[in-house]
């Protein structure tokens, strides 16, 4: 199939913006961002990539983030690695823009040590790596997780018998086998041979693995799951780094391997696999507790929280949780009741529009932004809109903390809703809903979340959001430079 003109032109534009080729270290993509290793940020022209109409945003983080939107950054990326790999462009290719060297040393300077100060602590390091593990897997969870609520839908209507064995299948096989997937990313991002850690990671799910006794229980195919499998394949890195440290050369190719798995297995099925299983029920059940006791008082904490937790790179540590409760219950409780904070982001937009009328600037973006937000893409509007102007991105956290509020009532009184996927939010959520009661109630109390926190948001921005000086400042229509009334000329 010949790529798309516009997918090809979309990339073409960007390369640019970003300094050219010889700017680009590294080039990869998540669910909605094209991230890019960048050697100058400097050279970056933000304001222009903004404009681009297929950019909705950009995030400045270990990566440069340029957000496309779901499906969107899946074909553009090889087009954009493809442009890379031809062009000879280099990093001075933006030297001769309309700015002084000191402008950019100073720039350049401002933003390094920026991102060194917010980005380099261990903690979000290690975060920023659990996340680069489970993040590729979000698109073959999305697929299962969409083939799985239609094979209920089905087995529900009671219509193609001979076909729900089949979807059974198909959403049930990658789920069967995460823990071998989990293993082979965990040992490619800590510096270890990916295959072996998939191969330690693959013994949790070995159906032999229930004729073993360990701390005077059998162990069960499964126990431990992502958990367990992200431990094991940590460890299988280490070991490993040992043999290649210890072995001699002659013998490395026989040894190493045989050392790692044999090692790293033993220590898994005697030790780890239990721990993990435990510490797995334990997630399960504090989860289920906290929805059922806390009720609306923790999906009021819980969506009031989340978008702080994102600007802070902390909501990547739910990441493995999420995967677990999937894994356990074929559904995550908590990611619904995040996905409010979107909601109330939203809300918040809208007001923000009705306040400043006048302002055509800050429309023109809330209107362009506004429907991926309702497609759950937030960042548009987070750092084009509320984050910028501070005080309506708290009362976006309002908004979805009473968005958040609606659904953990429910849960206390025994209404589950949750999420067979990890990764889409807003609206794209509604085909990957399953919950304890029939599909109408969940989409009906995940719905009605959505609508409070969208109302909660706009009430809250309309009335708190801006201060009178504020009002006064924003209303009025930027006067673009060359069109702005000229001082008379004193003599």
């Amino acid at each position: 199939m010949a790529p798309d003109p516009r997918t090809r032109a979309t990339a073409a534009a960007i390369l640019p913006l970003v300094g050219g080729a010889g700017n680009v270290t590294s080039v990869a993509h998540c669910m909605t961002r094209l991230r890019l290793g960048l050697r100058d940020l400097s050279l970056v022209q933000e304001e222009a990539l903004k404009a681009l109409p297929a950019v909705l945003g950009v995030v400045e983080d270990d990566t440069y983030q340029i957000v496309l939107g779901p499906g969107t950054v899946a074909r553009v990326t090889p087009e954009f690695e493809a442009l890379v790999a031809s062009a000879p462009g280099t990093a001075a290719d933006l030297a001769a823009a309309p700015r002084t060297a000191g402008e950019l040393a100073d720039r350049g300077a401002a933003i390094k040590a920026a991102r060194k100060a917010r980005n380099s602590t261990p903690f979000k390091l290690f975060l920023r790596r659990i996340a680069n593990i489970f993040v590729p897997l979000i698109p073959a969870l999305i697929g299962c997780g969409i083939i799985a609520g239609l094979n209920g839908l089905l087995t529900n209507l009671g219509r193609l018998p001979a076909v729900v064995p089949a979807l059974a299948a198909i959403a049930a096989g990658f789920m069967s086998l995460i823990a071998v997937f989990v293993g082979y990313n965990t040992a490619k991002e800590f510096g270890g041979t990916p295959i072996l850690g998939g191969a330690v990671a693959a013994i949790i799910v070995f159906p032999g693995i229930a004729k073993i006794t360990a701390f005077g229980v059998h162990l069960s195919p499964g126990q431990g799951g992502v958990l367990g499998a992200l431990g094991a394949a940590v460890l299988a890195v280490y070991v490993e780094k040992w043999c290649r440290r210890w072995v001699p050369e002659s013998l490395d190719v026989l040894l190493t391997p045989t050392l790692t798995v044999l090692v790293s297995g033993l220590v898994t099925i005697f030790g780890l696999m239990f721990v993990a299983g435990e510490v797995s029920a334990a997630i399960g059940d504090f989860a289920n507790r906290l929805l059922s006791g806390g009720g609306a008082a923790a999906g009021f904490v819980l969506g009031g929280l989340f978008l702080p937790l994102v600007m802070l790179g902390l909501h990547q540590a739910l990441i493995p949780i999420h995967t677990t409760l999937i894994e356990q219950q074929s559904y995550t409780v908590l990611l619904p009741i995040l996905a409010m904070a979107g909601a109330g982001q939203v809300g918040a937009a809208a007001a923000v529009y009705v306040r400043l009328p006048h302002n055509t600037s800050i429309r023109a973006t809330i209107r362009s932004a506004l429907p991926a937000g309702f497609l759950g893409v937030g960042e548009p509007l987070i750092y084009g809109v509320s984050l910028p102007l501070g005080r309506p991105f708290i009362t976006a956290c309002i908004g979805g903390a009473f968005g958040g509020g609606f659904v953990g009532f429910f849960s206390m009184l025994g209404h589950q809703v949750g999420s067979t996927a990890i990764g889409p939010s807003g609206w794209a959520l509604f085909p990957l809903l399953d919950g304890n009661k029939g599909v109408g109630e969940t989409i009906a109390v995940y719905g009605g979340g959505l609508l409070v926190g969208y109302v909660a948001g706009f009430l809250a921005t309309y009335i708190f959001g801006f201060t009178q000086p504020m009002l006064e400042e924003l209303s009025v229509s930027p006067v673009p430079a060359e069109t702005a009334p000229q001082e008379p000329a004193k003599v």
